[in-house]
């Protein structure tokens, strides 16, 4: 015989409602998030990448100039759009040459489809989940998504992350015939910052020099990312030549005299910059930063603490 008394205790007992702000918090920002769309799969790089549907006509396709760009030749170059009526969100096949597919079902050209939570939606081979607005996976998969691009010191995009933006970056610049800087740049002599300071310390100059980049020096837009050890690149898209050289040596004249201060001992920091502009005939991502990072070497060969411009 079943004691339903004991039972109710042993639940109550082992089950608990916890409230907390930062659970308050999420739910919070989820309620007033946009529906987005996440990539299942894709090419590498992509996957786990969220785009929001925040306005109408945002355009899925291989072009540079559509709002969800996916570097895969699968895709059409404008395959297919979104539209917003008050609550809900379609999408809307543009005629693309390996169609689109929400769960299974083929949609016709110029037809609107209305899309429910947890959709799939396929576009050549690239595969999406629609989330509604407010849910909190949203939130929770853009989370995840940051952490494993980001460098965990520092806060910059990781190395990782670089490799696929800088190629991206590149083919950008080509079609839409718009100007393309690099920056390299490396902590001098930052082994001894270790020896004599200690790692922690060296990890302090890391994070404090990534956090004044951010805050203080570089656009919304300029991409920033730990390359490995202590060398960092930026990524200047739309950056002329006279403007890299500028930012170059505000960057490098910022850090000489920025209090570097660790457990109340200032450390001097400086940094050498390497510096190129991509030409017409620059087609190549690793060539072109493998200008960027020699001209560097060259500031550290020249003497450290200075700019030098490929």
């Amino acid at each position: 015989m079943i004691n339903h008394d004991d039972e109710s205790k042993d639940v109550s007992e082992k089950t608990s409602v916890v409230t907390s702000d930062t659970f308050k918090g999420r739910i919070q920002a989820a309620d007033g998030a946009p529906p987005v769309i996440v990539v299942l799969i894709g090419p590498p790089g992509y996957v786990g990448k969220q785009y929001p549907i925040s306005s109408n006509d945002i355009v899925i396709g291989r072009s540079v100039e559509t709002q969800v760009y996916i570097d895969d030749k699968s895709l059409s170059r404008s395959h297919a759009k979104f539209a917003i009526v008050g609550s809900e969100v379609s999408i809307i096949d543009l005629g693309s040459t390996n169609k689109t597919i929400v769960n299974g079902s083929a949609l016709a050209p110029l037809a609107p489809c209305k899309l429910r939570n947890n959709d799939q939606i396929k576009t050549g081979n690239v595969i999406f989940k629609f989330l509604e607005k407010g849910n909190i996976e949203a939130l929770t998969n853009q989370t995840m998504y940051e952490k494993a691009n980001r460098d965990a010191l520092t806060g910059a995009h990781s190395k990782g992350s670089l490799l696929e933006k800088g190629p991206e970056a590149i083919k950008r610049s080509e079609i839409l015939n718009e100007a393309l800087s690099i920056i390299v740049f490396d902590i001098d002599h930052f082994k001894k910052i270790n020896d004599t300071y200690g790692h922690p310390a060296g990890d302090f100059v890391l994070k404090e020099l990534a956090s004044v980049v951010v805050s203080k020096l570089i656009r919304s837009n300029d991409y920033f990312a730990r390359y490995g050890g202590e060398e960092f690149v930026l990524i200047l898209s739309g950056g002329t030549a006279k403007m890299a050289g500028e930012i170059a040596e505000r960057i490098r004249q910022t850090m000489e005299n920025h209090p570097f201060i660790y457990e109340g001992k200032k450390i001097p920091v400086t940094i050498s910059l390497g510096v190129v502009t991509k030409s017409t005939n620059d087609t190549d991502w690793s060539e072109l930063f493998d200008r960027a990072d020699k001209a560097m070497y060259a500031s550290k060969q020249g003497g450290r603490n200075r700019v030098t411009i490929a």
